[in-house]
Protein backbone atom coordinates (compact mmCIF):
# COMPACT_ATOMS: atom_id res chain seq x y z
CA UNK A 1 0.00 0.00 0.00
CA UNK A 2 1.41 3.50 -0.89
CA UNK A 3 1.84 6.14 1.68
CA UNK A 4 -1.11 8.24 -0.07
CA UNK A 5 -3.53 5.54 0.30
CA UNK A 6 -2.27 4.81 3.87
CA UNK A 7 -2.92 8.74 4.69
CA UNK A 8 -5.79 8.69 2.67
CA UNK A 9 -7.62 6.08 5.06
CA UNK A 10 -6.63 8.13 8.08
CA UNK A 11 -9.29 8.78 10.18
CA UNK A 12 -10.19 11.45 13.21
CA UNK A 13 -12.22 10.15 15.93
CA UNK A 14 -13.56 7.12 13.57
CA UNK A 15 -14.33 9.64 10.63
CA UNK A 16 -12.67 9.95 7.84
CA UNK A 17 -11.41 13.36 6.62
CA UNK A 18 -9.48 14.79 3.87
CA UNK A 19 -5.88 14.62 3.23
CA UNK A 20 -4.45 17.69 4.34
CA UNK A 21 -3.48 20.20 1.08
CA UNK A 22 -0.86 19.13 -1.36
CA UNK A 23 -0.31 21.83 -4.60
CA UNK A 24 -1.91 20.47 -7.52
CA UNK A 25 -1.21 20.59 -10.90
CA UNK A 26 -1.56 24.33 -12.61
CA UNK A 27 -3.93 24.34 -15.53
CA UNK A 28 -3.60 26.94 -17.84
CA UNK A 29 -5.63 26.68 -20.51
CA UNK A 30 -9.60 25.83 -21.32
CA UNK A 31 -8.46 23.08 -23.65
CA UNK A 32 -6.42 21.35 -20.79
CA UNK A 33 -9.40 21.87 -18.29
CA UNK A 34 -11.28 20.02 -20.71
CA UNK A 35 -8.61 17.10 -21.56
CA UNK A 36 -7.78 16.40 -17.76
CA UNK A 37 -11.90 16.49 -17.35
CA UNK A 38 -12.09 13.83 -19.36
CA UNK A 39 -9.35 11.92 -18.46
CA UNK A 40 -10.92 11.60 -15.03
CA UNK A 41 -14.07 10.64 -16.49
CA UNK A 42 -12.94 8.00 -18.03
CA UNK A 43 -11.25 6.32 -14.95
CA UNK A 44 -14.31 7.62 -12.51
CA UNK A 45 -16.61 5.81 -14.57
CA UNK A 46 -15.67 2.62 -13.87
CA UNK A 47 -16.38 2.44 -10.34
CA UNK A 48 -19.75 4.95 -10.43
CA UNK A 49 -22.01 2.00 -10.10
CA UNK A 50 -20.40 -0.20 -6.97
CA UNK A 51 -19.81 3.40 -5.43
CA UNK A 52 -23.55 4.07 -5.96
CA UNK A 53 -24.30 0.35 -4.26
CA UNK A 54 -22.35 0.02 -1.50
CA UNK A 55 -22.85 3.81 -0.91
CA UNK A 56 -19.01 3.91 -1.19
CA UNK A 57 -17.41 7.54 -0.50
CA UNK A 58 -15.27 8.64 -3.30
CA UNK A 59 -12.23 9.80 -0.97
CA UNK A 60 -9.87 8.50 -3.05
CA UNK A 61 -11.19 9.47 -6.22
CA UNK A 62 -11.03 13.29 -5.26
CA UNK A 63 -7.76 13.29 -4.33
CA UNK A 64 -6.90 12.62 -7.72
CA UNK A 65 -9.97 15.48 -8.47
CA UNK A 66 -7.80 17.76 -6.43
CA UNK A 67 -4.61 16.65 -7.67
CA UNK A 68 -5.59 17.57 -11.44
CA UNK A 69 -5.70 21.24 -10.91
CA UNK A 70 -9.87 21.06 -11.77
CA UNK A 71 -10.79 23.01 -8.35
CA UNK A 72 -8.80 26.29 -9.27
CA UNK A 73 -9.64 26.45 -13.26
CA UNK A 74 -12.36 29.40 -12.53
CA UNK A 75 -9.86 31.31 -10.37
CA UNK A 76 -8.82 34.96 -12.54
CA UNK A 77 -5.22 34.96 -13.90
CA UNK A 78 -4.61 37.90 -11.84
CA UNK A 79 -4.68 35.53 -8.44
CA UNK A 80 -2.71 33.02 -10.54
CA UNK A 81 -5.59 30.86 -11.63
CA UNK A 82 -6.51 29.17 -15.20
CA UNK A 83 -9.73 32.07 -15.50
CA UNK A 84 -11.44 29.31 -18.06
CA UNK A 85 -14.62 30.62 -19.47
CA UNK A 86 -18.29 29.41 -17.66
CA UNK A 87 -18.98 27.43 -20.49
CA UNK A 88 -16.22 25.78 -19.98
CA UNK A 89 -16.80 25.17 -16.49
CA UNK A 90 -20.45 24.14 -17.41
CA UNK A 91 -18.21 21.27 -19.91
CA UNK A 92 -16.20 20.20 -16.99
CA UNK A 93 -19.35 19.15 -14.59
CA UNK A 94 -21.30 18.24 -17.78
CA UNK A 95 -18.36 15.31 -18.41
CA UNK A 96 -17.55 14.37 -14.78
CA UNK A 97 -21.14 14.13 -13.85
CA UNK A 98 -21.88 11.78 -17.11
CA UNK A 99 -19.40 9.65 -15.33
CA UNK A 100 -20.81 9.97 -12.00
CA UNK A 101 -23.02 12.50 -11.05
CA UNK A 102 -22.11 11.74 -7.38
CA UNK A 103 -18.92 12.35 -7.34
CA UNK A 104 -19.19 15.01 -9.94
CA UNK A 105 -21.36 17.27 -8.09
CA UNK A 106 -19.28 17.27 -4.67
CA UNK A 107 -17.42 19.86 -6.02
CA UNK A 108 -20.46 21.92 -6.68
CA UNK A 109 -20.40 24.44 -3.96
CA UNK A 110 -16.52 24.76 -4.42
CA UNK A 111 -16.91 26.69 -7.63
CA UNK A 112 -20.22 28.57 -6.04
CA UNK A 113 -18.28 29.81 -3.33
CA UNK A 114 -15.09 30.94 -5.53
CA UNK A 115 -17.58 33.42 -7.34
CA UNK A 116 -19.06 34.33 -4.40
CA UNK A 117 -15.78 35.90 -3.06
CA UNK A 118 -14.70 36.86 -6.79
CA UNK A 119 -18.27 39.13 -6.56
CA UNK A 120 -18.53 40.02 -2.54
CA UNK A 121 -14.85 39.27 -1.10
CA UNK A 122 -12.29 41.55 -0.36
CA UNK A 123 -8.76 41.83 -1.94
CA UNK A 124 -7.43 40.51 1.45
CA UNK A 125 -9.85 37.54 1.22
CA UNK A 126 -9.75 36.80 -2.64
CA UNK A 127 -5.92 36.42 -2.31
CA UNK A 128 -5.95 34.44 0.65
CA UNK A 129 -8.59 32.04 -0.45
CA UNK A 130 -8.07 31.94 -4.20
CA UNK A 131 -4.29 30.70 -2.67
CA UNK A 132 -5.51 27.94 -0.91
CA UNK A 133 -7.26 26.93 -3.61
CA UNK A 134 -4.49 26.71 -5.69
CA UNK A 135 -2.40 25.42 -3.35
CA UNK A 136 -4.87 22.12 -2.78
CA UNK A 137 -8.05 23.47 -0.82
CA UNK A 138 -11.24 22.06 -1.17
CA UNK A 139 -14.43 24.50 -0.39
CA UNK A 140 -17.53 22.70 0.88
CA UNK A 141 -20.49 24.89 1.99
CA UNK A 142 -22.52 23.77 4.77
CA UNK A 143 -25.98 24.54 3.61
CA UNK A 144 -29.59 25.61 4.05
CA UNK A 145 -31.14 23.85 7.31
CA UNK A 146 -34.24 21.75 6.95
CA UNK A 147 -38.19 22.63 7.78
CA UNK A 148 -37.87 21.45 11.36
CA UNK A 149 -35.22 24.37 12.19
CA UNK A 150 -36.09 26.97 9.21
CA UNK A 151 -39.34 27.67 7.70
CA UNK A 152 -38.05 28.88 4.65
CA UNK A 153 -34.82 27.49 2.27
CA UNK A 154 -33.13 31.21 2.88
CA UNK A 155 -34.02 31.33 7.00
CA UNK A 156 -30.45 30.64 8.74
CA UNK A 157 -30.42 29.07 12.10
CA UNK A 158 -26.66 30.00 12.88
CA UNK A 159 -25.74 32.27 14.63
CA UNK A 160 -22.56 34.82 15.08
CA UNK A 161 -22.22 36.31 18.44
CA UNK A 162 -19.39 38.54 20.17
CA UNK A 163 -18.00 37.04 23.02
CA UNK A 164 -15.44 38.47 25.74
CA UNK A 165 -13.15 35.11 23.59
CA UNK A 166 -13.71 36.60 20.67
CA UNK A 167 -16.23 36.16 17.86
CA UNK A 168 -18.27 32.32 18.15
CA UNK A 169 -20.65 31.07 15.92
CA UNK A 170 -23.53 28.01 16.64
CA UNK A 171 -25.72 26.28 14.95
CA UNK A 172 -27.03 23.55 12.54
CA UNK A 173 -26.89 23.46 8.93
CA UNK A 174 -27.74 20.27 6.19
CA UNK A 175 -27.98 19.45 2.44
CA UNK A 176 -24.06 20.55 2.93
CA UNK A 177 -22.48 19.07 -0.29
CA UNK A 178 -18.85 18.79 -0.15
CA UNK A 179 -18.38 19.76 3.66
CA UNK A 180 -17.40 16.38 4.64
CA UNK A 181 -14.52 16.25 1.92
CA UNK A 182 -13.59 20.07 2.54
CA UNK A 183 -10.41 21.65 4.19
CA UNK A 184 -12.66 24.72 4.54
CA UNK A 185 -16.29 24.83 5.38
CA UNK A 186 -18.47 28.23 4.70
CA UNK A 187 -21.91 28.95 5.38
CA UNK A 188 -24.62 31.33 5.42
CA UNK A 189 -25.62 33.06 9.43
CA UNK A 190 -26.99 35.92 11.34
CA UNK A 191 -24.96 38.29 13.10
CA UNK A 192 -25.89 39.86 15.84
CA UNK A 193 -27.78 42.35 14.22
CA UNK A 194 -29.97 39.74 12.43
CA UNK A 195 -28.33 40.77 9.20
CA UNK A 196 -27.16 37.74 6.86
CA UNK A 197 -23.37 37.02 6.59
CA UNK A 198 -21.07 34.56 5.27
CA UNK A 199 -18.36 32.82 7.42
CA UNK A 200 -15.61 30.85 6.29
CA UNK A 201 -14.02 28.12 9.51
CA UNK A 202 -11.63 25.56 9.13
CA UNK A 203 -12.66 21.68 8.42
CA UNK A 204 -10.85 20.91 11.76
CA UNK A 205 -11.83 24.06 13.87
CA UNK A 206 -12.87 23.45 17.47
CA UNK A 207 -16.76 22.63 17.99
CA UNK A 208 -17.28 21.99 13.97
CA UNK A 209 -18.94 18.82 13.92
CA UNK A 210 -19.66 17.10 9.89
CA UNK A 211 -22.32 14.04 10.41
CA UNK A 212 -21.85 11.68 7.20
CA UNK A 213 -26.15 11.06 7.66
CA UNK A 214 -27.39 11.63 3.79
CA UNK A 215 -30.32 9.03 3.25
CA UNK A 216 -31.32 9.84 -0.16
CA UNK A 217 -31.92 6.90 -2.58
CA UNK A 218 -29.90 9.51 -5.06
CA UNK A 219 -26.58 11.28 -5.16
CA UNK A 220 -25.84 8.91 -2.36
CA UNK A 221 -22.38 9.57 -2.19
CA UNK A 222 -22.46 13.43 -2.21
CA UNK A 223 -22.30 12.92 1.99
CA UNK A 224 -24.80 16.13 1.75
CA UNK A 225 -25.66 15.53 5.55
CA UNK A 226 -25.51 17.44 8.74
CA UNK A 227 -23.05 20.13 10.25
CA UNK A 228 -23.07 20.95 13.45
CA UNK A 229 -21.36 24.47 14.36
CA UNK A 230 -20.95 24.76 18.78
CA UNK A 231 -19.51 27.81 19.74
CA UNK A 232 -17.34 27.48 16.76
CA UNK A 233 -14.85 30.48 16.85
CA UNK A 234 -14.42 32.66 13.94
CA UNK A 235 -11.82 34.78 13.15
CA UNK A 236 -12.98 38.74 11.77
CA UNK A 237 -11.46 38.87 8.24
CA UNK A 238 -13.41 35.09 7.67
CA UNK A 239 -16.31 36.92 7.37
CA UNK A 240 -18.13 38.48 4.07
CA UNK A 241 -20.74 40.56 5.08
CA UNK A 242 -23.44 39.82 2.83
CA UNK A 243 -25.80 42.36 3.95
CA UNK A 244 -23.59 45.05 2.65
CA UNK A 245 -24.01 43.70 -1.03
CA UNK A 246 -27.65 43.29 -0.73
CA UNK A 247 -28.25 46.03 -3.74
CA UNK A 248 -25.11 44.93 -5.61
CA UNK A 249 -26.15 42.87 -8.77
CA UNK A 250 -23.62 39.64 -9.28
CA UNK A 251 -23.49 36.78 -10.73
CA UNK A 252 -23.14 34.33 -8.25
CA UNK A 253 -26.74 32.70 -8.42
CA UNK A 254 -26.40 32.49 -11.82
CA UNK A 255 -22.95 30.75 -11.82
CA UNK A 256 -24.50 28.87 -8.77
CA UNK A 257 -27.36 27.35 -11.11
CA UNK A 258 -25.28 26.89 -14.16
CA UNK A 259 -23.51 24.14 -12.66
CA UNK A 260 -26.45 22.76 -11.18
CA UNK A 261 -28.15 22.86 -14.62
CA UNK A 262 -24.36 20.97 -16.00
CA UNK A 263 -25.03 18.53 -13.57
CA UNK A 264 -28.80 17.40 -14.99
CA UNK A 265 -27.31 17.63 -18.19
CA UNK A 266 -24.60 15.52 -17.33
CA UNK A 267 -26.95 12.77 -15.49
CA UNK A 268 -29.07 12.68 -19.02
CA UNK A 269 -26.21 11.61 -20.72
CA UNK A 270 -24.38 8.81 -18.93
CA UNK A 271 -28.16 7.75 -18.51
CA UNK A 272 -28.01 7.60 -22.48
CA UNK A 273 -24.71 6.51 -22.81
CA UNK A 274 -25.57 3.42 -20.43
CA UNK A 275 -29.36 2.76 -22.59
CA UNK A 276 -27.33 2.18 -25.52
CA UNK A 277 -24.43 0.26 -24.86
CA UNK A 278 -27.43 -2.33 -23.12
CA UNK A 279 -29.58 -1.93 -25.86
CA UNK A 280 -26.67 -2.97 -27.99
CA UNK A 281 -25.28 -5.66 -26.24
CA UNK A 282 -27.92 -7.26 -23.68
CA UNK A 283 -31.82 -6.33 -24.83
CA UNK A 284 -33.20 -9.07 -27.19
CA UNK A 285 -35.70 -8.05 -29.73
CA UNK A 286 -39.62 -8.41 -28.84
CA UNK A 287 -41.40 -11.42 -30.16
CA UNK A 288 -43.71 -9.79 -32.46
CA UNK A 289 -40.95 -7.74 -34.44
CA UNK A 290 -39.81 -10.52 -36.12
CA UNK A 291 -36.47 -9.70 -35.59
CA UNK A 292 -32.89 -10.92 -34.03
CA UNK A 293 -31.78 -7.75 -32.77
CA UNK A 294 -33.04 -4.88 -30.33
CA UNK A 295 -31.37 -2.31 -32.58
CA UNK A 296 -33.06 -2.94 -35.54
CA UNK A 297 -36.74 -2.46 -33.52
CA UNK A 298 -38.21 0.91 -35.35
CA UNK A 299 -39.86 1.81 -32.26
CA UNK A 300 -36.20 1.37 -30.26
CA UNK A 301 -34.76 3.52 -32.94
CA UNK A 302 -37.31 6.32 -32.52
CA UNK A 303 -37.14 6.41 -28.57
CA UNK A 304 -33.59 6.73 -29.30
CA UNK A 305 -33.67 9.59 -31.85
CA UNK A 306 -35.87 11.26 -29.63
CA UNK A 307 -34.18 10.89 -26.52
CA UNK A 308 -30.89 12.37 -28.44
CA UNK A 309 -32.68 15.13 -29.39
CA UNK A 310 -33.71 16.23 -25.88
CA UNK A 311 -30.23 15.78 -24.68
CA UNK A 312 -28.32 17.52 -27.33
CA UNK A 313 -31.21 20.47 -26.72
CA UNK A 314 -30.72 20.48 -22.96
CA UNK A 315 -26.41 20.14 -23.48
CA UNK A 316 -26.74 23.33 -26.39
CA UNK A 317 -28.40 25.00 -24.31
CA UNK A 318 -26.74 24.99 -21.26
CA UNK A 319 -23.63 25.88 -23.49
CA UNK A 320 -26.05 28.89 -25.29
CA UNK A 321 -26.57 30.21 -21.24
CA UNK A 322 -22.81 29.79 -20.68
CA UNK A 323 -21.73 31.93 -23.49
CA UNK A 324 -24.38 34.57 -22.17
CA UNK A 325 -23.12 34.42 -18.62
CA UNK A 326 -19.31 34.93 -20.54
CA UNK A 327 -20.45 37.69 -22.38
CA UNK A 328 -22.03 38.92 -19.42
CA UNK A 329 -19.27 38.81 -17.09
CA UNK A 330 -16.70 40.69 -19.46
CA UNK A 331 -18.61 44.26 -18.26
CA UNK A 332 -19.73 45.57 -14.59
CA UNK A 333 -22.88 43.28 -13.98
CA UNK A 334 -26.20 45.74 -13.79
CA UNK A 335 -29.46 44.26 -12.30
CA UNK A 336 -30.67 44.24 -15.94
CA UNK A 337 -27.98 41.98 -17.24
CA UNK A 338 -27.80 39.41 -13.68
CA UNK A 339 -31.61 39.25 -14.99
CA UNK A 340 -30.96 38.32 -18.26
CA UNK A 341 -28.35 35.74 -16.93
CA UNK A 342 -31.08 34.05 -14.19
CA UNK A 343 -33.84 34.31 -17.39
CA UNK A 344 -31.21 32.12 -19.31
CA UNK A 345 -30.02 29.83 -17.13
CA UNK A 346 -33.99 29.19 -16.46
CA UNK A 347 -34.46 27.85 -19.57
CA UNK A 348 -31.56 25.83 -19.43
CA UNK A 349 -32.82 24.41 -16.19
CA UNK A 350 -35.91 23.59 -17.58
CA UNK A 351 -34.90 21.30 -20.66
CA UNK A 352 -31.96 19.62 -18.43
CA UNK A 353 -34.55 18.75 -15.99
CA UNK A 354 -36.78 17.55 -18.64
CA UNK A 355 -33.92 15.41 -20.58
CA UNK A 356 -32.55 13.75 -17.27
CA UNK A 357 -35.99 12.68 -16.38
CA UNK A 358 -36.91 11.38 -19.64
CA UNK A 359 -33.42 9.62 -20.14
CA UNK A 360 -33.06 7.96 -17.32
CA UNK A 361 -36.69 6.73 -17.09
CA UNK A 362 -36.57 5.61 -21.14
CA UNK A 363 -33.09 3.76 -19.89
CA UNK A 364 -35.41 1.38 -18.24
CA UNK A 365 -38.06 1.06 -20.93
CA UNK A 366 -35.73 0.26 -23.61
CA UNK A 367 -33.59 -1.91 -22.10
CA UNK A 368 -36.19 -4.57 -20.98
CA UNK A 369 -36.50 -6.37 -18.03
CA UNK A 370 -33.64 -7.49 -17.30
CA UNK A 371 -32.19 -3.95 -17.32
CA UNK A 372 -33.65 -4.00 -13.69
CA UNK A 373 -31.55 -6.15 -12.27
CA UNK A 374 -29.78 -4.82 -8.91
CA UNK A 375 -26.37 -6.26 -10.66
CA UNK A 376 -26.64 -3.58 -13.37
CA UNK A 377 -28.07 -0.75 -10.67
CA UNK A 378 -29.08 0.96 -13.62
CA UNK A 379 -32.07 2.30 -11.87
CA UNK A 380 -29.68 4.72 -10.19
CA UNK A 381 -29.20 6.93 -13.35
CA UNK A 382 -33.39 7.76 -12.61
CA UNK A 383 -32.51 7.99 -8.92
CA UNK A 384 -29.61 10.88 -9.11
CA UNK A 385 -31.57 12.79 -11.72
CA UNK A 386 -34.98 12.89 -9.22
CA UNK A 387 -32.81 13.54 -6.30
CA UNK A 388 -30.96 16.29 -7.90
CA UNK A 389 -33.95 17.84 -10.08
CA UNK A 390 -35.23 18.44 -6.81
CA UNK A 391 -32.50 20.77 -5.82
CA UNK A 392 -35.01 23.60 -6.61
CA UNK A 393 -38.43 23.59 -7.89
CA UNK A 394 -38.44 23.84 -11.82
CA UNK A 395 -41.85 25.10 -11.69
CA UNK A 396 -40.76 28.54 -10.42
CA UNK A 397 -38.36 28.81 -13.53
CA UNK A 398 -41.58 28.58 -15.57
CA UNK A 399 -43.10 31.17 -13.63
CA UNK A 400 -39.54 33.75 -13.70
CA UNK A 401 -39.58 33.06 -17.23
CA UNK A 402 -42.93 34.24 -18.22
CA UNK A 403 -42.35 36.84 -15.19
CA UNK A 404 -40.02 38.58 -17.23
CA UNK A 405 -41.26 38.16 -20.63
CA UNK A 406 -44.86 39.55 -20.03
CA UNK A 407 -44.00 41.71 -16.98
CA UNK A 408 -40.50 42.64 -17.32
CA UNK A 409 -39.80 41.43 -13.74
CA UNK A 410 -36.46 40.85 -12.64
CA UNK A 411 -35.90 37.31 -10.87
CA UNK A 412 -35.01 38.12 -7.01
CA UNK A 413 -31.24 37.81 -6.58
CA UNK A 414 -30.37 34.73 -4.87
CA UNK A 415 -28.10 31.25 -5.40
CA UNK A 416 -31.14 29.69 -6.79
CA UNK A 417 -31.68 31.90 -9.35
Amino acid sequence: MSETTILANSHVNGTRVPLAPTIPHKITSDAEALTIAHTLAQAFRKEAAARDSQRRLPWDELERYTASGLGGITIERLYGGAEVSYETLAQVFVILCAADPSLGQIPQNHFALIQNVRDLGTESQKKRWFGDVLQGYRLGNAGPERKAKARVVTDSTARLTRTKDGLRVTGTRFYSTGALYAHWVPFRAVDEDNKPVQVWVKRDASGLEIIDDWSSFGQRTTASGTVILNNVPVEEDNIIHVSRHADVPTLSGPVSQLIQVAIDVGIAEGALHDALAFVRDKTRAWTDSGLSNATDDPYIIQEVGKLQIEVHAAHEVLLATARTIDAIAKHPVSAATSARASVAIAEAKILAVEAALSASEKLLELAGSSATRAAHNLDRHWRNARVHTLHDPVRWKYHLLGNYLLNGVYPKRHQWN
